[in-house]
C-alpha cells in the first residue's frame, strides 16, 4: 500500500464510513464513522510520503513502533493512543490493513471486535459453534456476522478463529485458514480429533 486512494477505499470498505476533509484542505482526508462522526484514520502527504494516522490500543502501540520504523507516534494527535504509518513500502500491506481495522475497532463499538474478544475465551483443546461466539458476543443472532468476521481476522496468532465450527461441529470452508486441510491440522494440533471434517461436540465443545 503506497498510495492515499488505496489508504482511503479500505477504510470505506468498513461499515457506515465516509471521507471528509474537516480543514477546507485536500492534503487531510479522513475516514470517519457515521453518527458519531469519529475519525478512525487519517491521510495526509508529509515530506513525500503519504501518512496515516490510525487509533492504536496502548497494549500494541509499543509493538508496532518497535516492529516498523516507518510507524511512529501520531503527528499531531495523543501519542498515546495514536500511531503514524509513513507508506515508504517497508510496512506490509497485511498490517497497515490490521492496524486501520483495529482503529475503526476501537472507535465504533464494533460486533466484530466482540467476536474476537469472544473467540479469544475459547480454551485450547475445545471448540465453540458460531452460535455460541455470537452469544459470547452479546447477540446470539448474529452467528453469520461470526462467520464474516472470522473471515477477515486481523490476528490469526491470538484470535483461534480455527477452534470455531458449526451447529453440527463441520469445519469451515478450506479458505478460511489457508488451504485443504488447515484448520483440522491446526485442531488437531490442539488435541482436538477431527473425523471426516467434523468435531465431536459433545466431546470438545466448551
Amino acid at each position: 500500500m503506497r498510495t492515499r486512494q488505496e489508504a482511503l477505499s479500505y477504510g470505506l470498505s468498513f461499515p457506515d464510513t465516509y471521507v471528509a476533509a474537516p480543514f477546507h484542505d485536500q492534503n487531510w482526508q479522513l475516514v470517519r464513522v457515521r453518527g458519531t462522526k469519529k475519525a478512525f484514520l487519517w491521510t495526509y502527504e508529509r515530506n513525500g510520503y503519504i501518512n496515516l494516522n490510525v487509533k492504536v490500543d496502548p497494549e500494541w502501540r509499543d509493538f508496532w513502533r518497535e516492529t516498523y520504523p516507518s510507524v511512529l507516534p501520531g503527528w499531531h494527535q495523543n501519542k498515546d493512543h495514536w500511531n503514524t504509518i509513513i507508506l515508504d513500502g517497508t510496512v506490509p500491506d497485511g498490517e497497515i490493513k490490521r492496524m486501520i481495522a483495529e482503529s475503526y475497532d476501537l472507535v465504533t463499538d464494533s460486533p466484530s471486535r466482540r467476536i474476537y474478544e469472544a473467540v479469544k475465551k475459547i480454551p485450547p483443546g475445545r471448540v465453540a459453534t458460531y452460535g455460541q461466539v455470537a452469544e459470547m458476543a452479546g447477540d446470539r443472532k448474529m452467528a453469520r456476522a461470526v462467520g464474516n468476521a472470522l473471515h477477515r481476522n486481523p490476528d490469526p496468532e491470538n484470535i483461534p478463529c480455527f477452534r470455531v465450527v458449526n451447529a453440527k461441529g463441520e469445519l469451515s470452508g478450506e479458505f478460511a485458514f489457508g488451504g485443504a486441510g488447515a484448520q483440522a491440522a491446526r485442531l488437531r494440533e490442539d488435541g482436538v480429533e477431527v473425523v471426516d471434517g467434523r468435531v465431536d461436540l459433545e466431546k470438545y465443545g466448551i
